[in-house]
Formats: C-alpha cells, sequence, structure tokens
C-alpha cells in the first residue's frame, strides 16, 4: 500500500533518518513511518518547510527526474529591498556555480511578496538595525545543490531564511485542520498524489 506523508521540516533537521553529527534527524519526528517510507528529495540543514516522504517508486522517479521540471516554489528572505528587476533576471534564468562550474538556471519566476505568515524560525534570523529585510517567492522546475541561495546571491541579494512553500500544487497551507508548524507530519492520499507533479508555469 503506498503512502504519502508531508512534513514542515524544521530548520536545522537533516532530510534522512540516519543520525549525521548533532543534527536533529526525521527520525527525531516522533511518527511511526512505515520502513520503507523514505524522502523525496531533501531540503538543507538550514532550510525549512515542505517535504514528502512516500513508498511509491513511480512517484519519486517522477519527481526526481530532471526531464519532468515539476516545480518547487520558496519563500525566500533576502538581506536587502529586493527589487522588480533583480527577480526579472531571476525569472530569466542566471548563471551559478555548481561543483566548480557555471550553469545558467532555467527561467523560473520570481516576485516580490509581503512578509508571508508563517511560524517563528528556531533559532530566529539575526536582526540588524541599519540593514533591510525584504521577501520574494521564487518557483523553479530544477533542484540544483543550494540553487535558491545561489541565485539570489547572484543578485545581490543574500538569503537569509528559506522556506519551500509548495512542490507542485499542494502547499503548506494544505494541511489540515490547521496551518502547520515545524515538526509537523500529515498523511496524504493517493489522489492528492498526482498534485505533487502538476502546477508548471
Amino acid at each position: 500500500m503506498f503512502r504519502y506523508f508531508l512534513i514542515y521540516k524544521p530548520f536545522g533537521m537533516l532530510s534522512q533518518f540516519t543520525r549525521e553529527g548533532d543534527n536533529q534527524t526525521l527520525a527525531d519526528l516522533g511518527c511511526p513511518f512505515p520502513k520503507d517510507v523514505y524522502p523525496v528529495g531533501r531540503l538543507d540543514a538550514d532550510s525549512e518547510g515542505l517535504l514528502l516522504l512516500t513508498n511509491d517508486n513511480y512517484l519519486k522517479t517522477k519527481l526526481l527526474e530532471p526531464r519532468n521540471r515539476h516545480t518547487r516554489t520558496y519563500y525566500v528572505q533576502v538581506e536587502g529591498e529586493v527589487t522588480q528587476d533583480a527577480c526579472e533576471v531571476l525569472s530569466a534564468g542566471v548563471t551559478i556555480s555548481i561543483n566548480g562550474k557555471q550553469y545558467k538556471t532555467l527561467p523560473a519566476h520570481a516576485t516580490p511578496i509581503a512578509e508571508p505568515t508563517l511560524p517563528e524560525r528556531n533559532p530566529p534570523i539575526r536582526f540588524r538595525q541599519n540593514i533591510p529585510t525584504s521577501w520574494l517567492s521564487l518557483t523553479i522546475r530544477e533542484g540544483k545543490n543550494r540553487q535558491v541561495r545561489r541565485m539570489t546571491a547572484s543578485v545581490g541579494f543574500p538569503t537569509l531564511r528559506l522556506v519551500r512553500w509548495s512542490i507542485g500544487k499542494i502547499s503548506l497551507a494544505d494541511a489540515k485542520p490547521d496551518f502547520p508548524k515545524p515538526g509537523d507530519v500529515w498523511e496524504v492520499t493517493a489522489k492528492d498524489a498526482k498534485l505533487f507533479y502538476e502546477g508548471a508555469f
């Protein structure tokens, strides 16, 4: 039987069950996941937000295959007042360094947004009175290592907080009955699973 779990991965947690250093892992969520359920993709320890775990290998392959280019949307807090011009550059694709090689990102969708309603991060972002921060929504169709951070840095706006808001057409806002807190786990149905790879722009 295929199972589909979503979590709000907290800041500082590794996207794996295996212990590594002092970081928390998915095993610390306290949820009795079936033994054959694993995360699809990953979020870095210093990123947070939506993560899918499943034992549906067909769905895993569909989501992880680069040619399928499914969408992920991130809410990104950056240092400085992000501009529309910077978002247009991000949307067109920027050149970043991956493993020492130059890589041009695929066209994306970036737009400035008001500060979203999200749980407080623990620990919080360090506040600096003389340096403003702002938020943007960034939707991409690929998943290179630390790609979002590299992209925002390339246009002069270093990432301070990174929250994966959605995968395909499923977002943190779809959790029921309440908006999730970091560490929350909820299960969705096989019928909902197709929404993970819908939503291309």
